[in-house]
């Protein structure tokens, strides 16, 4: 009985190595020719083209393809609304325009993106940092670094009124 068993074995076992190349050599065979079909089938309209950007809806559900590790931690995301104002205004896209003498103080005029100008002071805020000296040349920003893999959580921005020209 152990010789039956054992003659068994070694045919199945034979057959399934049999097998293997074959399985192989299609499943190589099919991914090689599937780009091809995939095209000629899609020039013959079978087969709608795939779009530049694909759209997600999720029914209320959220994109599982969004990381999550940076969503909601910026206020700059692209899925948010800024603030209007000053406070909507990042540092990068502020441009001194001007710096006066207001009652004894240097106040300085900020244009933004949207080409409206502000009046800004030490001390006011701005959507990633903060005005921290108006001098008589420059004004200074401290901007808020929002990455997590940074030791230094503030940098310091010095914006000149007049920028010169090199030689």
């Amino acid at each position: 009985m152990d010789e039956l068993q054992n003659r068994h074995a070694s045919r199945s076992r034979d057959r399934s190595i049999g097998r293997r190349p074959s399985r192989v050599l299609t499943g190589l065979l099919v991914m090689a020719l599937a780009p091809a079909s995939l095209a000629v089938a899609q020039q013959k309209g079978h087969v709608p083209a795939a779009t530049a950007a694909a759209i997600y809806d999720g029914a209320g559900r959220r994109d599982p393809f969004v990381s999550l590790a940076m969503m909601g931690s910026d206020p700059r995301s692209e899925g948010r609304g800024r603030y209007q104002g000053l406070a909507g205004v990042l540092v990068s896209e502020a441009v001194v325009k001007g710096i006066v003498l207001s009652q004894g103080v240097l106040v300085a005029l900020v244009q933004a993106p949207d080409k409206r100008t502000y009046i800004v002071r030490p001390n006011d805020r701005l959507l990633d940092g903060s005005i921290r000296a108006v001098t008589p040349e420059a004004v200074v920003f401290v901007q808020q670094v929002n990455d997590p893999l940074s030791l230094v959580k503030q940098r310091e921005i010095r914006k000149p009124l007049r920028v010169e020209e090199s030689k």
